[in-house]
């Protein structure tokens, strides 16, 4: 709460005008600096405004200029809206696209932004800081008030491969990458736009093993960047199991682990 704010006992003319204005706009969520172009009225008293229908109740306060109605929870909204050129990604985003049915904890948001995790109304928030070049296969999802920017399937499988402490782990990005409907064109741009060599050889060697036909581009492209540097297929697991010489890989999960593991949840 701001110093020197006046909290007043019950509701004045000012806040119940504001509160009206919101409704009137279907505004839900706002900062304090488009607040005022947004609803077209000028508050010299804004900040005690504010602060009044907090302490009320009213609305939250997401962080410092940002507010949202109380009951306004959408997590993946108030993710992205409380940090700048950010998405949805990662297992939220496998999750929010049918790829798994294990639900994360936590809401992970990819962003070229340096921002602390937080917690806000019950919800933790990971933010993942990714360099600007990387920034791609951003799409809208959802409608009004409940739109949010999310990473396409593709790219959300690539950053997964890519970050995969941030998937959930093996036994939820492999189901994941098994059913999905993956564009080849797509899964090669963001490969070399990830510039993950063992990223990208895990992603063929699946694509290869699961028989996905609509990969062979991509398997080709994979297979043509193999480097004689051997990688873990399972990059959280020991150095251990038997060699795949074609890929330059270590299968520490084995080929028949691996498609119990796609099969599990389906």
């Amino acid at each position: 709460m701001g110093d020197g704010v006046y909290i007043s006992k019950n509701m004045n003319s000012d806040q119940i005008g504001f509160i009206q204005l919101l409704k009137e706009n279907e505004i839900e969520y706002f900062t304090i600096d488009d607040i005022q172009d947004r609803l077209g009225q000028n508050y010299e008293n804004i900040n005690e405004v504010l602060e009044n229908l907090v302490k009320k109740k009213f609305l939250v306060r997401l962080q410092r200029k940002y507010y949202a109605d109380i009951n306004f929870n959408n997590s993946f909204v108030i993710g992205t809206f409380i940090c700048k050129n950010s998405a949805v990604g990662y297992w939220s985003a496998l999750s929010h696209y049918g790829l798994t049915e294990r639900f994360p904890n936590t809401v992970y948001i990819q962003t070229v932004n340096k921002k602390s995790d937080k917690a806000l109304l019950g919800v933790s928030y990971k933010f993942i800081n990714i360099k600007p070049e990387k920034r791609a296969g951003i799409v809208k999802s959802g409608y009004g008030n409940n739109q949010f920017f999310i990473t396409d399937i593709e790219k959300t499988l690539t950053d997964c491969f890519d970050l995969p402490k941030n998937s959930g782990g093996f036994d939820i990005l492999i189901p994941a990458f098994q059913r999905a409907d993956i564009n080849a064109e797509k899964l090669i741009g963001y490969a070399k736009l990830i510039n993950n060599i063992a990223a990208t050889k895990r992603m063929g060697y699946l694509a290869e093993l699961f028989n996905k036909t609509k990969l062979r581009k991509f398997t080709a492209y994979a297979k043509s960047i193999v480097n004689e540097r051997y990688n873990v297929i399972d990059p959280s697991g020991s150095d251990e199991g038997e060699f795949e010489n074609k890929w330059k890989l270590r299968l520490n999960v084995s080929k028949e682990k691996i498609f119990n593991i796609a099969n599990t949840e389906y």
